[in-house]
């Protein structure tokens, strides 16, 4: 097909499931705090975050690593601790102050991700979810409701990149722009 392009995307299992619990994951966290569903807020994304975001991502992580997939066994894994801790940590009373540190603790591996390489897919995910986490974490520290809404949607945006990278390694569909230093022609396209 003349439009497919290069995937740059692993197919392997470990990589589509990661993505898929990201994508799961960052979709219902950015639409509790965006405030999209009446009466569903972030808190609502905590079972979510724990077992989808937390277990499953690090797992994904761990089988990632086992592939030798050093960048997304990192992400992964990384991205998991933070779901895990966030879900674990959301019945205590923290002050406004030490939630945005966190966030913003979280936002250095958001950026370290996006800055690592690897596919424009994986970048734009987790480049979305660093705008999402320092909105957040302002919004904290600021006690501004309003940015929190926005943050939720760039996390929303993360979710929504994350889910097409996966659906993408296993649809076979297009997941790299062309002229990006991939050779864009035909039969090239997302493995898996």
């Amino acid at each position: 097909m003349a439009n497919d392009v290069s995937a740059g995307i692993s197919g392997s299992t470990s990589t589509i499931a990661g993505r898929l619990a990201l994508a799961v994951t960052l979709l219902a966290f950015g639409l509790g705090f965006a405030d999209v569903v009446d009466g569903v807020s972030a808190a609502d994304a905590v079972a979510v975050a724990h077992y989808i975001g937390g277990v499953a991502l690090f797992v994904a992580g761990l089988f990632a690593f086992r592939d030798h997939d050093t960048l997304n066994g990192t992400g992964f894994v990384a991205v998991g601790a933070f779901w895990f801790t966030w879900a674990v940590s959301a019945d205590r009373q923290v002050s406004d102050n030490a939630a945005g540190l966190f966030l913003l603790l979280f936002a250095l591996i958001a950026l370290s991700l996006t800055v690592s390489g690897g596919d424009q897919l994986a970048q734009g995910t987790y480049g979305l979810f660093l705008v999402a986490l320092v909105l957040l974490a302002i919004s904290r520290f600021a006690g501004n409701d309003s940015l929190a809404k926005v943050g939720g949607w760039f996390a929303v945006a993360a979710g929504a990149v994350a889910w097409y990278a996966a659906t993408a390694a296993l649809a076979h569909w297009p997941t790299a722009l062309p002229g990006r230093g991939r050779a864009a022609g035909r039969g090239v396209t997302a493995t898996g």
